[in-house]
């Protein structure tokens, strides 16, 4: 790497950090900080357990922004001197290290901008992720299957854990729906880029004439609510059902009717969980699920009153496209959002969409950002 790039570099990455100590209000944080560590050492802060973990996350979460943000103010400064240094004498093996300093620093920098992207106030949630195939047969489930091995794919390797909790397979192949948990830290905040409409164009491999075929399926993807959040449910408005489970890819299928259905009368929503071998354990998530459906249900109905109230006019997400993925006559994935694109169609099927979650979630800063102004 040429010493001018690094120092064009050091100086881009300089006026960044600047940035971030703007618009995370790191002053305030350090204050606010302040403010909850003297709330924490008082007598009765564990009176309520739940609000005083509460505080401490919210607490911890803050320093550690603060604490690397710092971290990368003392790295630079740090880069800075050495190069001071190698404007007074020709060092290579200083400038070896330096290049080599310049180098982390760099990918520590881009790791704490991403950081700061998982700012929504249900980022950090475990995420239900559903999908259905749309009208078309077997094409539209095997298109829904190959979405739910690149979700299985990309949540493997951003190091979290799935969990299938209601599967149902294809009359020919594919699946004719498919709902999974995803655990992790940051796992709603990585998925939440995805729901909406996904199409597909290739040649099928279902058609012996060997015809291009247009395909669509619906990822629907919500934050698992537990105990965050407080829904009434009236048992008088629930219709339980119970059927016998059969797992995904041959898995075991139960002699009792273990699997459990739920429909909430009053919306119509409708839950399955099958994950479990006891209905009770599957009853337990179908609940969790149900509420954290209603929860986003209500704040959906909130989202819509406020844009109206403000005169805005934006398309649902849901009943949106909100990505093509073109087999042929070219290769070539592109969000239709923020306008990011990838070539290697495949890489994307076995779970490389952090480009498309990062440019999803920059367009949001960059939305909040224009409506604050």
């Amino acid at each position: 790497m040429e010493l001018y790039e690094i120092r064009n570099g050091l100086e881009q990455a300089h006026l960044t950090i600047q940035e971030f100590h703007r618009s995370l209000g790191i002053e305030q944080k350090e204050r606010e900080i302040e403010r909850l560590t003297n709330l924490s050492m008082q007598e009765d802060f564990w009176q309520d357990p739940q609000r005083a973990r509460s505080i401490l996350d919210e607490m911890n979460g803050m320093k550690k922004i603060v604490d690397e943000l710092k971290g990368l103010d003392v790295d630079i400064q740090n880069l800075l001197e050495t190069d001071e240094l190698l404007k007074q004498e020709n060092d290579p093996e200083l400038m070896m290290l330096f290049e080599e300093d310049y180098t982390t620093f760099m990918q520590r920098l881009d790791a704490f901008e991403k950081s700061t992207l998982f700012a929504g106030p249900y980022d950090k949630n475990n995420t239900i992720v559903e999908i259905h195939p749309g009208a078309g047969g077997t094409e539209s489930q095997d298109w829904a299957n190959m979405l739910f091995r690149m979700y299985t794919r990309y949540a493997e390797q951003s190091g979290f854990s799935v969990e299938v909790l209601d599967y149902l397979d294809g009359e020919e192949a594919g699946i004719k729906s498919v709902t999974f948990l995803v655990k992790g830290y940051n796992a709603y905040g990585h998925f939440k880029s995805e729901r909406g409409v996904h199409r597909l164009v290739r040649i099928s491999p279902f058609d012996a004439n060997k015809r291009r075929h247009t395909s669509f399926a619906s990822v629907d993807v919500m934050p698992e609510f537990n105990q965050d959040i407080e829904i009434e449910v009236r048992s008088e408005d629930l219709r339980i059902d119970t059927y016998r489970s059969s797992g995904a890819g041959g898995q075991h299928i139960n002699k009792t009717d273990s699997a459990v259905r739920i429909t909430h009368l009053p919306t119509g929503i409708v839950v399955s969980c099958q994950s479990q071998r006891s209905q009770i354990q599957n009853r337990e998530q179908a609940m969790i699920m149900l509420k954290s459906k209603l929860y986003q249900l209500q704040l959906s109905k909130q989202q819509e009153e406020m844009q109206e109230i403000r005169g805005e006019q934006k398309e649902i997400a849901w009943g949106s496209q909100i990505r093509s993925y073109v087999f042929c006559p070219y290769t070539l994935v592109k969000d239709n959002r923020t306008g990011y694109e990838q070539s290697n169609v495949q890489a994307v099927m076995d779970g490389d969409l952090d480009g498309f979650v990062y440019a999803y979630l920059k367009s949001l800063v960059k939305q909040e950002t224009s409506s604050d102004n």
